[in-house]
C-alpha cells in the first residue's frame, strides 16, 4: 500500500511563490493510497481525510465518498468543508475519500443507444464496472482499514451526479445517502431518468434511502430528465425515500458544485 502525504511547504508573497522563504515543515491534510483492482484491471488512487481527534478516539465514522475525488478534481474543495465540522457549526465529523478520476466518462456514464453521443463520448459505457468496483473493492477497502459507521453517503456532480443517480435505482443498498448535484440526466434520451419510476418501485428496494437533488439552470434537456425523477421519487414515498429537491437556477453548470456541496453537508451530517 503507497502512502503519500500531501502538503504544503511554500509561502506566499505579493502573488508569486517565494525563492527566499525561511526553513519550513510541511503540512499534513490527508493521504493518498493505491487500490489494485482486479474488477477494472487498474491500480487506483484514494484520498482520504480523517476528521481531527480521528487518532485519539475510538469513534466510528460516517464515510462520505466523493467522485471525480483527485487532487486536482473536487478533493481539496470537499476536504475544506468537512474541515468545518464541529458542534458549533452543528456539522458532525466524516471521513471523507475521494476516488481520482482517469477516465471519467468511462467510469461514471452508463451506455448510449444515441449515435453521435458514442461519437463525442467513445470510452463512455463502464459505470457498471465501475459501481462493481466501488461495492465489491472500494468500500471493503475502506472498511477494513479506517473506524467507519454503517453510514455511507456518495456525491457527485454532472456525470458523477448521473452516476449516482444511476446507483440509486440500481444498486440502493450500496449507500445510505446519495447526492446529485447537476446530473447530466439528458444522456441516452433521459434512459435513466425515464426508468426511475419502475425502478424505485421495485419491492426489494431497500427503506430509509435519502437523495438530495439539485440543478443549476441547464436548459429544458436536462431539466426535463431532472424533472422525471423528482415525480418518480415522490411517487415512492418518503418513508422508503426521502427526498431532498433544491433546485440553484441562480447558478451554472461551472458554478453550482460549490453552494450545492456546503448544503448537502450541512444536511447529510447534521449534529441530531
Amino acid at each position: 500500500m503507497k502512502i503519500i502525504i500531501l502538503c504544503s511547504a511554500l509561502l506566499w508573497t505579493t502573488g508569486t511563490w517565494a525563492t527566499n522563504a525561511p526553513e519550513s515543515k510541511p503540512v499534513e491534510i490527508a493521504r493518498s493510497y493505491t487500490l489494485e483492482s482486479k474488477i477494472l484491471g487498474q491500480t487506483r488512487t484514494l484520498n482520504v481525510y480523517l476528521p481531527p481527534g480521528y487518532k485519539q478516539s475510538k469513534t466510528t465514522y460516517p464515510v462520505l465518498y466523493l467522485l471525480d475525488g483527485g487532487v486536482e478534481e473536487d478533493f481539496l474543495h470537499i476536504m475544506g468543508i468537512a474541515s468545518l465540522a464541529a458542534e458549533f457549526r452543528n456539522i458532525r465529523p466524516f471521513i471523507l475519500v475521494g476516488i481520482e478520476g482517469i477516465d471519467r466518462y468511462h467510469d461514471l456514464i452508463h451506455p448510449t443507444t444515441v449515435k453521435k453521443e458514442k461519437e463525442q463520448s467513445p470510452t463512455s459505457g463502464g459505470s457498471s464496472a465501475f459501481r462493481s468496483f466501488v461495492g465489491k473493492e472500494l468500500q471493503p477497502f475502506v472498511e477494513k482499514h479506517f473506524r467507519v459507521s454503517a453510514e455511507r453517503v456518495i456525491m457527485g456532480e454532472s456525470a458523477a451526479g448521473m452516476f449516482v443517480v444511476e446507483t440509486l435505482l440500481k444498486e440502493p443498498g450500496l449507500f445510505n445517502g446519495y447526492i446529485a448535484v447537476s446530473p447530466m440526466l439528458w444522456w441516452d434520451n433521459q434512459s435513466l431518468a425515464k426508468s426511475a419510476e419502475i425502478a424505485l418501485a421495485n419491492p426489494v428496494f431497500p427503506a430509509n434511502r435519502r437523495l438530495y437533488l439539485t440543478i443549476a439552470n441547464e436548459g429544458d434537456e436536462m431539466q426535463g430528465g431532472v424533472d422525471l425523477l423528482v415525480a418518480a421519487c415522490k411517487k415512492k414515498g418518503e418513508k422508503d425515500l426521502n427526498l431532498t429537491y433544491a433546485p440553484m437556477h441562480e447558478e451554472n453548470h461551472g458554478t453550482i458544485f460549490h453552494p450545492a456541496a456546503l448544503k448537502a453537508v450541512r444536511l447529510f451530517f447534521k449534529i441530531k
